[in-house]
């Protein structure tokens, strides 16, 4: 009898229509379950097909001129390969915003955009970040569209109900139905992924990915990502992208941003452990330690220190790097965040000016030419954006390897070598590393930095 109770009430709270928790008046009104909310937020829900094209690899020996003359036209070029991409999308606005997964389209050289009432669209990606995982699409010649409402993703609490929508396993769009079971999930990824999550149980399977994730009014909660899995299948522990993030990045793509921009902190952190909490006289782990700032960092400047505990972003708790990254980015690059820190028992309110990663010094990229003997090689000189967008060390100077080319790798060069001297000739700029392998001789030796080691490559010409 109670467990018949508990399930009508439940279903009761799965109907927008009803303001309060009360007990199912009728058998139409128990039958009903979700397909109230279902009916006004599927047709919001796509299925996103796309085209992926990668270049095979070639015979070791075709680049060799004997070789490829000896075996004449039997030794293999590269060859180009075509993969298939399925996912999911939801569309944010009548004119043809779709928001999904980067991992999904992000490099799609063909996207189709398929509705429920089966109409296809081709698409584009206007704005993506590997990163969050995020690529905003838009769709070619839509109006009029169905979309979903971004709910503010930080009033989200554990337990509450909530559907996810998509296109698991390419079956056609399904329903899964579970609760919030999780908030500030940090640590999970696909691919190159790394961020802060909301975690759901219901249940989200390959295809789902940038499907929706919405609450039993049908505001979308969040875009589904990753999932916890050892068998491939759903295991009840599934990740999705807060739609505060989302909303970030459609005002982005709105604004015409081809790139995202998210503010820099200059900072590294890290979580603040039980031993580390003790250290300090803290009753409760609570905070970012820093344990780094750059000296163009907009916290520097604004008076923090390292050893300082950063609690609060914005009277928002932050427990982890991740955490605090994110609170950053929803707020936006061109405003101020009020950031609360702990110096010793000292708490306070500090204001933190949101601002894009400095262009100082000159990043001076360049791309040598076939004058050089490694043509193709790409590098930059190290700056804060630089590094933000490669991942460097904060404290990281110096010559970059940006792309090794194809001459670069076969010789060793990686991305994010830190080249520091080419046959004895000291690196300091990216016109260095273009002079000094214009004319190097037979031999040639490079030193650089590799993860924080010391490497020697060597090779002849």
């Amino acid at each position: 009898m109670i467990r018949a109770s508990f399930i009508s009430l439940m279903l009761v709270m799965a109907l927008p229509a009803f303001a309060e928790t009360r007990v199912p008046q009728s058998q139409s009104e128990i039958s009903l379950g979700f397909a109230p909310v279902v009916k006004k937020a599927s047709p919001a829900v796509v299925n996103i097909y796309a085209k992926i094209v990668r270049q095979g690899r070639a015979s070791p020996f075709y680049s060799d001129p004997f070789f490829r003359d000896f075996f004449g036209g039997s030794l293999g070029a590269p060859q180009q390969r075509v993969q298939n991409s399925l996912g999911s999308g939801v569309i944010l606005s009548e004119d043809g915003y779709v928001v999904s997964n980067y991992h999904v389209v992000g490099s799609a050289t063909e996207i189709r955009v398929v509705t429920t009432d089966r109409r296809e669209f081709s698409a584009s990606v206007v704005l993506g970040h590997e990163e969050s995982d995020i690529a905003i699409l838009r769709l070619g010649q839509a109006q009029d569209l169905p979309y979903l409402t971004l709910r503010d993703s930080d009033q989200v609490e554990v337990g509450e109900l909530t559907l996810a929508i998509g296109n698991p396993f390419g079956v056609g769009q399904t329903v899964s139905s579970g609760i919030i079971s999780g908030l500030a999930r940090t640590g999970t990824a696909t691919g190159n992924a790394r961020g802060y999550f909301i975690q759901t149980d219901a249940a989200i399977n390959p295809g789902n990915s940038g499907g929706a994730l919405i609450d039993v009014n049908g505001d979308l909660i969040g875009i589904n990502t990753s999932i916890l899995t050892r068998s491939g299948g759903s295991n009840g522990i599934g990740f999705a992208i807060p739609a505060n993030l989302v909303a970030e990045f459609l005002k982005q793509a709105q604004q015409g941003n081809d790139s995202f921009v998210s503010p820099w902190a200059g900072m590294t952190g890290q979580h603040m452990s039980a031993d580390i909490a003790e250290s300090l006289g803290l009753a409760i782990p609570l905070g970012v330690v820093i344990s780094d700032l750059h000296d163009l960092s907009p916290l520097r400047e604004a008076g923090l220190k390292v050893g300082d505990v950063v609690t609060h972003v914005d009277g928002d708790e932050v427990n982890s790097p991740a955490e605090m990254k994110f609170r950053m980015s929803v707020a936006g690059v061109g405003g101020t965040s009020v950031l609360t820190r702990l110096r010793g028992t000292q708490s306070e309110e500090v204001e933190v000016a949101l601002i894009k990663a400095p262009e100082v010094p000159a990043a001076e990229e360049t791309t040598l030419d076939e004058a050089t003997v490694l043509p193709g090689l790409v590098v930059s000189r190290v700056n804060p954006a630089v590094i933000s967008d490669m991942g460097l060390p904060l404290s990281q100077t110096g010559v970059v390897v940006v792309d090794p080319g194809p001459y670069g790798g076969r010789a060793g060069l990686r991305s994010g070598d830190i080249l520091e001297s080419i046959n004895s000739n000291d690196i300091e700029r990216p016109g260095d590393v273009e002079n000094a392998l214009t004319d190097p001789g037979r031999r040639v030796q490079v030193g650089l930095l590799r993860g924080g080691r010391s490497v020697s490559l060597r090779f002849r010409l």
